[in-house]
């Protein structure tokens, strides 16, 4: 706790976030058996849809707490989170996209960081423990496990332990989209309902980065509001449904290519990613984002 877990706190209380002890965070969860920040989602609705009442707000919120506890209901917690689900405006008579983040304005939003999130679900004899859970508009949205740095086997473990929230209580993942595993000397980062070694990134920037850089490099609010809302994607494979995130070379190489696409002056450009980068997601998220640049 001491050498990984508090550090991690600090680091990001630094960069904007607002730290809440683990007592404030189960009340304002309602008790161990609730994920959501009610107080803090119903506040954002209101301000960024004027056009909702009380009777909405409510609903919409009982609707993303309704939501199934497995892959398909965290995709459609990412599609709430993105704007893209509506609902019936009595007002005007249509339906109106919901509006949960402001991507445009980043401090719009409310970041909250707190530690020893404890999860006992109603009707559950044992429940599970996350270390820290990053929080946004009052949605759970990252969740880390932290391990010893002097255990060999520290990041294994703790895939396992991600692996096992699954079975054991996968109301502890189904709102939150990313996972970070660190043990201070390294630090891996990934999607939940993929927690696989093959399927993770080492998070790195510089050559020698510290703990502190990686911590406040990878929860930069305005970055990660981009990666919740660009980066993460959900395909359908051998009829599953699957998850995946863009990597850091994926990231730079997509910022380019949206970049070269609009500048008047050039018309072509040469990426050169190696077999087994991810070039295909890289494509269809640089045609996507072309396609919604006006």
């Amino acid at each position: 706790a001491g050498t990984v877990q508090f550090p991690m706190v600090k680091h990001a209380v630094e960069i904007g976030w607002t730290p809440l002890t683990p007592e404030s965070a189960k009340e304002k969860r309602g008790g161990d058996n609730g994920m959501l920040f009610r107080d803090e989602l119903g506040v954002k609705l209101e301000a960024f849809n004027p056009w909702m009442s009380d009777d909405a707000i409510r609903s919409v919120i009982e609707t993303l707490d309704a939501l199934p506890q497995n892959i398909e209901g965290n995709r459609d917690m990412l599609a709430w989170l993105r704007g893209e689900r509506q609902w019936y405006d009595e007002e005007e008579k249509r339906h109106r996209a919901v509006k949960l983040v402001d991507f445009e304005n980043t401090s719009a939003n409310s970041f909250h960081v707190t530690w020893e999130w404890t999860l006992k679900p109603a009707g559950c004899t044992k429940g599970n423990r996350a270390d820290v859970m990053f929080v946004v508009n009052g949605v759970p949205v990252c969740i880390v496990e932290h391990k010893n740095p002097k255990d060999g086997d520290a990041i294994d473990r703790a895939v396992k332990q991600l692996r096992r929230y699954e079975i054991e209580t996968p109301e502890l993942i189904g709102s939150p989209q990313l996972f970070n595993v660190t043990h201070l000397l390294d630090y891996w980062y990934g999607v939940t309902w993929n927690a696989t070694r093959r399927d993770m990134a080492r998070w790195k920037q510089t050559r020698e980065e510290s703990y502190r850089f990686a911590v406040q490099a990878f929860f930069e609010r305005t970055d990660f509001l981009r990666t919740l809302q660009h980066w993460i994607l959900f395909y359908i494979q051998d009829s599953e449904t699957r998850k995946s995130v863009l990597r850091q070379h994926q990231q730079r190489a997509i910022n380019a290519i949206v970049d070269r696409c609009a500048d008047p002056k050039k018309t072509r450009a040469l990426v050169w990613h190696t077999q087994g980068s991810g070039k295909t997601f890289t494509l269809l998220t640089s045609a996507r984002l072309i396609l919604e640049d006006k």
